[in-house]
């Protein structure tokens, strides 16, 4: 359900963004990269997700030769598709460090101010929720202004203390920062560096990062995740742990070294050496994507089996965070009933049990993402706030355990 795109530009179009199951990317011209899709015709609501789950393939589609048609209208901003939760079966991780991708070597530095605090990052301050995924997207797709992004963090920061965002791209990390410090929200942001597009994007995002950084003080920026599942999408160890070491090279070189740097992945995907390489180990993990459901306790009771699993076998002591988890309030995934009633109930039971096992965790999602054109209803329907920032519940039933 994740879509790959494989491709040595700095930065890449999609509009719309292709996140359904049977769509094709055509990359067409030389710079910017324009990408368009196909829409397939996969209805996910009749797929077989028992057998789907047990052989994903990623390809990527070589580029076309004919130009892409010209748009009248503005042209559209450069988005990176938020990811979307990935099925996985039940897992019992057992990752090993594979033979080209050796763990780093411990690091030397030993100065205090260029050693990450990962002890020390901001609390939910009493709100319904520890931390949300969010994503800056207004729903036709293009990227919010900075007056909107804060109205839109003006209603996040009621439900929760942090959020995570996936990209630089669309200005998002900066105008989140300048509407957090103008409104004093009181928001912690954990940033993302775009990885699936190659070094080249990489390196763009780690200089915003760090001018962003710069210009407005690194106070806000509570750490940064170097891509988001992309052992899942194909890439490979050693790749991904070279991007992590890479960034957080550069900002040391920066004076920034105090931000902890790290990758989120499933928790099936996570292996030892990227956890040697990772500051925090951060999983996505859902249990909605299971081939049998019997009630929300036992899937709660599930997501939190499979982080203490990757706490004992794989972190090595290190902290373990879920980056991802939640439900879907409409569609179809397969058995797990896709309601309200059920994604209020996950809410709750999965942030209590989360609090209760000593995890921090970014619920999965702020808003609603019918910016995704074409995706399946229940990709568009995880957030706990409508695509206008209208709760879809009264978020006080959160605040008892």
């Amino acid at each position: 359900m994740t879509a790959v795109l494989a491709t040595s530009s700095m930065l890449v179009s999609a509009s719309p963004v292709p996140q359904q199951l049977g769509d094709a990317l055509i990359i067409t011209g030389n710079s910017p990269i324009d990408i368009q899709y196909s829409a397939g015709s996969v209805n996910a609501d009749t797929v077989d997700w028992e057998s789907l789950f047990s052989a994903q393939q990623y390809t990527s589609v070589p580029p076309a030769t004919t130009p892409a048609p010209v748009v009248e209208s503005t042209p559209v901003p450069e988005v990176t598709p938020t990811p979307t939760p990935t099925p996985t079966p039940t897992p019992t991780p057992t990752p090993t460090p594979t033979s080209e991708a050796p763990a780093p070597e411990p690091e030397t530095e030993t100065e205090a101010e260029t050693s990450p605090s990962v002890g020390e990052e901001s609390g939910s301050g009493g709100k319904a929720l520890w931390g949300l995924d969010w994503s800056p997207y207004n729903t036709d797709g293009s990227c919010p202004d900075l007056a909107t992004v804060t109205s839109n963090l003006k209603t996040v920061a009621g439900a929760t203390g942090n959020i995570r965002l996936y990209s630089t791209d669309c200005s998002q990390l900066r105008n989140a920062v300048q509407a957090i410090k103008n409104a004093n929200l009181g928001l912690g942001i954990h940033a993302g560096i775009w990885v699936t597009d190659g070094a080249s994007r990489v390196d763009a995002e780690i200089t915003e990062l760090i001018a962003v950084a710069k210009q407005y003080g690194a106070d806000l920026i509570k750490g940064v995740s170097v891509g988001n599942e992309e052992i899942s999408k194909g890439m490979t160890e050693g790749t991904l742990i070279g991007y992590i070491n890479t960034a957080r090279s550069r900002l040391k070189a920066a004076g920034l070294g105090s931000i902890p740097v790290y990758t989120t992945d499933q928790d099936a995907h996570f292996t030892k050496a990227m956890a040697d390489a990772s500051d925090i180990v951060q999983i996505n993990v859902y249990s909605i994507f299971d081939g049998s459901f019997s009630n929300i306790d036992a899937s709660v009771a599930s997501v939190i089996q499979r982080a203490n699993t990757v706490k004992a076998n794989v972190a090595g002591g290190k902290p373990v965070r879920f980056g991802e988890s939640g439900w879907s309030s409409a569609g179809n995934t397969g058995p797990s009933p896709l309601t309200l009633a059920n994604e209020i109930s996950y809410a709750k039971k999965f942030k209590c049990a989360a609090q209760a096992a000593g995890y921090n965790y970014f619920y999965f999602e702020a808003k609603n993402a019918d910016w995704k054109k074409g995706a399946v209803q229940s990709e568009q329907n995880f957030g706990i706030f409508t695509n206008n920032y209208t709760p879809k519940f009264d978020f006080s039933v959160l605040n008892s355990c």
